[in-house]
């Protein structure tokens, strides 16, 4: 794992209790080796939050945004000032997407909820639900706003992240994407309850450029088998997966243990010290555009 980013995870400060804070959490990554983290929060921005804590001079912290309704949505505003402030990472809709408010998949007997699930529910019961934040239209082609947040991405040389969009929204806008000259595209857990994209979909993706994000907590908190995680995987070939924690909930390991525990099970399950050190090391700091590794 020396030299990994983990390009998903969810720290405190948040609006929700977390297992530990970024400036806590950054020498643990620095003493195991970790180059760093991407601080990802569903409602707020996180690259000033990223700048004070890379002035600890340890693991490096990379910001983030994530289109959710609490900064407006599809919001080109937010966007650029992310981008100005730093943040490096554009995820696609999650808690407001409208899958993920359709979503009629459930989970798994005996697979723990997400944490944000309680709170997107305080937040209707007080009647603050906002409208779902849609990313294409009626004829599911992508909106012109979706096209606008593509290109600032696509000019800020930021990583776009799809979320928690339904699969044919996910291939929908990884298409314009790369029409709109973006360069580092991350499918968002492909696993994920409200995701559940199939095999040669997720082929299909590869082949447009994109990385496929096998995170821990999928299968770890029971929403997948791990058999089919690993299945995945192989299909879609190593090289075109990037391995994440998606850890910070009180409930589960140390977030600095993360990838390490992922790593685990892919050997144990028969993968290569080569290939899982491409899926957590060298994709990880590609996607991030950190130097590559000699090794």
């Amino acid at each position: 794992m020396r030299g990994a980013y983990d390009v998903h995870v969810h720290v405190g400060p948040d609006v929700m209790r977390r297992r530990i804070d970024d400036s806590d959490l950054a020498p643990r990554f620095a003493d195991a080796g970790l180059a760093g983290f991407v601080l990802k929060s569903h409602y707020v921005p996180t690259a000033e939050r990223a700048a004070v804590v890379n002035r600890l001079g340890r693991a490096e912290a990379v910001g983030a945004i994530t289109l959710n309704a609490s900064v407006g949505g599809l919001n080109p505003i937010a966007v650029e000032i992310a981008a100005r402030g730093g943040a490096r990472f554009v995820w696609m809709p999650t808690v407001d997407s409208s899958n993920q408010r359709s979503c009629l998949a459930s989970d798994p007997e005996g697979a723990k909820p997400p944490m944000w699930a309680r709170l997107q529910e305080d937040l209707r019961a007080a009647g603050m639900a906002a409208d779902p934040v849609e990313v294409v239209g009626p004829d599911g082609a992508v909106l012109e706003r979706t096209r606008q947040i593509l290109r600032l991405v696509a000019r800020h040389d930021m990583v776009l992240a799809t979320g928690h969009l339904h699969g044919d929204e996910i291939a929908a806008v990884v298409a314009a994407a790369a029409e709109e000259g973006v360069r580092r595209i991350v499918v968002t857990h492909p696993e994920f309850t409200s995701q559940r994209i199939g095999i040669e979909r997720q082929r299909e993706l590869a082949a447009h450029g994109a990385l496929l994000e096998r995170c821990f907590t999928t299968p770890y908190t029971g929403k997948v088998d791990w058999d089919l995680w690993f299945s995945n995987i192989r299909a879609a070939g190593p090289e075109n997966s990037i391995v994440s924690s998606d850890l910070g909930q009180p409930f589960n390991p140390p977030v600095e243990d993360g990838l390490a525990l992922a790593a685990d099970r892919l050997l144990q399950a028969g993968f290569s010290d080569e290939e899982v050190r491409t899926m957590t090391v060298h994709n990880s700091r590609a996607l991030v555009g950190a130097e590559p590794l000699d090794d």
